[in-house]
């Protein structure tokens, strides 16, 4: 398969979070072990160290591996402190090539929470890696870093990298190069609470990207309300072409962390995204860019409101009700067999104890909340976990440690099993398999099936934020320190 810029994708890449568009967190791999102990080195064909905190999930693509971490392990001894990190690995041996050094934003901790990191993660095509950095910056690297020079037209690398007030450091082969730079912050006055997050939807020749816009360091204001939950970019240059105006500032309860998907419905292309507001939103997608020097509104066509009756007006007066509260959702939506599936409800650090999975119609215009619900199921407390969907089942985790699975269909619960640990990774199904980890650094594999059969588990070296995946016939896991490659050697 040809990708953009010239360089061959293979086959059984992973090159975006989720599957292309639908972000369903399914693969076609086979071949991938089902039982494996990483810290014994059992099936283990290659490990990485990362730093002391990873929350981004690989990304694989064109022979390397990306992944976002923090510097709490230095590659480069010049670049100490906390940073946000993206490191880049060979796929076959995982041989380090290079890494991208993000400083940290200073205004408050609230902005860019210590030691987190990078926690997007990446998207790629061709020789082009896409990401959001720590400081809220949409970045476009070249997949090889300084390794084959700086190609511009962006040169100011060895000051981006180095915080303010400390002497630039000369640039090593071993560094990013960076081809252009949008600074959602200061460009679209975004304020970015705790950390940016978001899997970049690449559509043609535009950039999907959520905008991380959330409450100040009370928890009780929004900054920015009238700064966008959405924008489009034009990859090539990094040029705002787009965005929302829903105005959804002012209804953000804690921050807006869920990235775009893309799925055709009624014969229109059309993106979903779920805002800071708890509200599921349907755009048109573009279709070519607009002239320069306009940056035209995003086209709502579609809305729906999984939590109809929580509050929508001063919402943060609610901020630690642990009863009443508005919906926050930190998943991505699902596209699969013509449905939606979606997971939310209260925030985990200050909202209601109450969270479900919704099965949504994506048909139909204007506002649908009371004729596109098809079901909805209770799941616990609170959820961050995007669902897996395959063969006619669908797999949701939550924060109280349980994996569901539910009939895609109806609904109907099949099973529960309750995890040595929270679920913050979403669950990921490939070679009739269901692997799922946890905060506690646990991971399980099941049968993908319709009763409950536990095929192995295991406890990694840390804990575990980021998804596992599969690409070109190996699994990766990532825990908080290391990164896993395995497979049968």
């Amino acid at each position: 398969m040809a990708a953009a810029w010239g360089r061959p994708l293979h086959a059984g890449d992973r090159p975006q979070m989720g599957a292309r568009f639908h972000r369903n967190m399914v693969s076609a791999e086979t071949g991938l072990p089902e039982r494996f102990d990483p810290v014994a080195g059992e099936g283990v064909l290659w490990q990485a160290d990362l730093g002391s905190e990873t929350h981004s999930t690989p990304v694989i693509a064109s022979g390397r591996v990306f992944i976002g971490t923090n510097n709490g392990r230095p590659r480069d001894p010049r670049r100490e402190g906390d940073r946000g990190v993206l490191m880049c690995f060979n796929e076959t041996d995982g041989a380090f090539r290079w890494q991208l050094v993000v400083p940290k934003i200073t205004t408050s901790r609230f902005w860019d929470w210590p030691r987190a990191g990078i926690c997007s993660p990446a998207t790629v095509e061709g020789d082009r890696v896409y990401i959001v950095s720590n400081r809220g910056e949409v970045m476009c690297l070249d997949i090889d870093g300084l390794a084959d020079g700086n190609d511009g037209p962006y040169r100011d690398e060895a000051r981006h990298a180095t915080p303010a007030g400390e002497p630039v450091l000369p640039l090593s082969p071993q560094d990013a190069d960076i081809l252009w730079l949008f600074d959602m912050i200061g460009e679209l006055g975004v304020r970015q609470h705790d950390s940016a997050h978001c899997s970049i939807l690449l559509d043609g020749p535009f950039l999907y990207v959520n905008t991380s816009n959330g409450v100040d360091d009370t928890h009780k204001r929004i900054d920015a309300p009238d700064a966008p939950s959405l924008i489009v970019l034009e990859k090539t240059t990094g040029r705002l072409v787009a965005r929302d105006v829903e105005r959804i500032g002012p209804r953000i309860f804690h921050s807006t962390w869920s990235s775009p998907m893309l799925a055709e419905v009624d014969g229109q292309r059309r993106i979903y995204f779920a805002g800071g507001d708890g509200v599921l939103y349907g755009f048109k997608a573009l279709r070519e860019p607009p002239p320069p020097g306009t940056v035209p509104p995003l086209e709502r066509v579609w809305r729906f409101d999984p939590d109809p009756t929580a509050p929508k007006e001063n919402v943060h007066q609610y901020n630690s009700n642990r009863r009443i509260s508005p919906t926050n959702i930190k998943s991505i939506p699902v596209f699969h067999d013509g449905r939606i599936y979606l997971t939310g409800g209260g925030d985990l650090w200050w909202g209601k104890n109450e969270s479900w999975l919704w099965c949504i119609d994506p048909r139909g215009t204007g506002d649908v909340t009371g004729t596109a619900l098809l079901w909805k199921r209770r799941l616990g407390n609170h959820t961050m976990a995007t669902p897996a969907v395959a063969d006619g089942m669908v797999f949701a985790a939550d924060c109280d440690g349980v994996l569901h699975c539910f009939d895609a269909v109806s609904g109907e619960p099949l099973w529960t099993f309750k995890a040595n640990g929270a679920f913050w990774a979403s669950p990921f199904i490939a070679d009739g398999r269901v692997y799922a980890a946890t905060r506690r650094g646990y991971v399980y594999v099941f049968a993908l099936a319709r009763e409950q059969r536990l095929l192995h588990s295991v406890k990694l070296d840390s804990p575990v934020s980021a998804t596992p995946v599969a690409a070109n016939g190996r699994l990766y896991l990532a825990s908080m320190r290391r990164l896993y490659a395995l497979g049968a050697r």
